[in-house]
Parts: C-alpha cells; sequence; structure tokens
C-alpha cells in the first residue's frame, strides 16, 4: 500500500518501479560468464517480496525501503531508485521520486 488519503487506503495502489544497479561488471563483462555479475533476479525478487508485503506513507519511504534491501540485503553497490505513482495527481500521468543511495547511507540509520 502507498498512500495516506483514506480512499488510497483501502486497497494496494499501483506503482512503478525503476532500478539502476551500479555495480563493478568488469569481470563479468570480459569472462560472459553469468557467476561474475551481480544476480538482478535475485534482487527483483527481493525487492518484490517487500513492496507487496509493505505499506508506506510516502513514496519517499517506499523507495528508501527498496534501497535498503538491494544495498544491505543484496549486496548492490550503489542504486538509484524511482518509484512512480500513476494517475496520483489530476492532469499529470504520474507522479514519481528519484533517490541514489550506498552502503554508507543505511550504516548507523
Amino acid at each position: 500500500l502507498i498512500g495516506f488519503s483514506e480512499w488510497e487506503l483501502d486497497k494496494k495502489q499501483d506503482v512503478v518501479i525503476h532500478m539502476t544497479l551500479f555495480t563493478d561488471i568488469r569481470k563479468g563483462g570480459l569472462s560472459d560468464n553469468p557467476d561474475d555479475i551481480l544476480n538482478y533476479k535475485t534482487v527483483n525478487k527481493a525487492v518484490i517480496q517487500m513492496v507487496e508485503a509493505s505499506h508506506y506513507k510516502t513514496l519517499e519511504a517506499l523507495a528508501t525501503a527498496i534501497a535498503r534491501v538491494a544495498v544491505v540485503d543484496c549486496g548492490v553497490p550503489r542504486i538509484r531508485v524511482k518509484v512512480e505513482k500513476p494517475g496520483a495527481l489530476r492532469f499529470a500521468d504520474s507522479v514519481a521520486i528519484v533517490i541514489e543511495r550506498t552502503i554508507e547511507d543505511f550504516q548507523n540509520a
């Protein structure tokens, strides 16, 4: 769930998530071996599982939680997360926020 208006809390709201994962791809780029790269499917599954079980009032909190799962739980060195909420504002296709996070952002947090 996302939102804090009464009508938003009645049912799950659609969101669109874009993730850019920053990682060292040199070894995998040379070897063409999937074992030498970050497993994007693992990151995606972990994020989907968290999002489907979550309830956040703001896109900012949801984006931060997505970044935390990717960076802390899945070992992504740096991530850019964009979360869009279609139809959130009248006369707009969607509203969106973009954040970038690294492990340093979650230490001592």
